[in-house]
């Protein structure tokens, strides 16, 4: 499975961007494109546009964008935002540097041998939801072998009780294979290859989708294996990268899944004063995380019939009941 990069945000503009809208919207941008200085309004947006916070079209979606984009361009000068009070502030002072976890030593001790070529900061994610399956029988499946040192990494993290396995369109990673880990060979956008792969493989707890990285590929693989991972496992795709990314887009939408349902109100009972009742979704997922081009998703320990918010307490102000 190869490391190709998404092209489909390079292929078209996109909803976030209409020339004609952003020349009328813009005369200095007009200005520019005439003179030469610019060759269109759309270089002018991708060049400096959007980090200023304009609009690029005259959609809901280029309106949040351009709200995103100007609250970052005042967090990085330290100002209040202008459009999302609630993240005003100025920049914290530098933490402390934590000590290197057992992944960061791993790989910084890996100086020959089998490759190991993940991004820096992808070690402390993996280290947030992986931490609480060290030491016991775990099942992970990593899309993606390439030089199998990854596979090495995690059959160290997580202990000699652990079962890795890998899979890769290539058959040269066959080679890998071996005592607790077992490769498969197949295209991860082969719905087949995924239904022979559940037949032998009836349990995961954590999915890494470090395969071909396209937003098919990535979007198949989800569907075909989350349901399969077990209650309380994490399913974390790599390398969504730019920030018009499908797949992302794709994993925002699951996301706002979470937010779904019909509250009901009940006066009379205060252990259920207000309650949802969870969708299929809600019920089975307990959160979209989402960290610099890494998606991870989380399953319940076990089925949430709903959501509540019990009222404790006697003393309460008369503006709110």
């Amino acid at each position: 499975m190869n490391s190709t990069p998404d092209k489909s945000a390079a292929a078209a503009a996109g909803p976030d961007f209409d020339e004609a809208f952003y020349l009328a919207t813009y005369p200095d941008v007009a200005a520019a494109v005439a003179s030469g200085t610019f060759a269109s309004g759309r270089a002018h947006f991708d060049t400096c546009g959007r980090a200023e916070g304009r609009l690029g079209a005259n959609t809901r979606a280029a309106a949040l964008l351009a709200d995103a984009a100007r609250c970052v361009e005042a967090h990085a000068a330290g100002r209040a935002f202008t459009t999302l009070p609630v993240w005003a502030g100025g920049l914290a002072a530098p933490a402390a540097v934590a000590p290197p976890s057992d992944l960061q030593k791993f790989v910084d001790a890996r100086r020959e041998g089998r490759g190991i070529w993940k991004w820096q900061h992808y070690l402390e994610v993996y280290e947030r939801h992986f931490a609480r399956f060290r030491g016991r029988e775990v099942h992970v499946l990593e899309i993606g072998v390439y030089s199998g040192g990854s596979l090495d990494m995690w059959r160290e993290y997580f202990g000699p009780q652990a079962r890795i396995y890998g899979a890769d369109i290539e058959p040269a990673c066959q080679v890998y294979a071996g005592g607790a880990v077992r490769i498969f060979t197949g295209d991860q956008t082969d719905r087949a290859f995924w239904r022979r792969f559940r037949a032998e493989v009836p349990v995961l707890d954590i999915v890494i989708d470090d395969g071909g990285h396209l937003y098919d590929q990535q979007r198949i693989t989800l569907e075909e294996l989350l349901p399969h991972v077990r209650a309380g496992g994490v399913y974390l795709c790599e390398d969504v990268h730019t920030e018009n990314n499908s797949f992302g887009a794709f994993a925002a939408g699951l996301a706002a899944m979470l937010n779904a349902g019909e509250v009901t109100n009940d006066r009379e009972d205060v252990a259920r004063r207000l309650a949802c009742r969870t969708s299929p979704f809600q019920s089975a997922i307990h959160s979209v995380s989402f960290y610099p081009q890494i998606v991870v998703i989380e399953k319940n320990p076990a089925p949430v019939a709903e959501l509540v918010a019990p009222k404790r307490g006697t003393q309460w102000q008369p503006f709110l009941q």
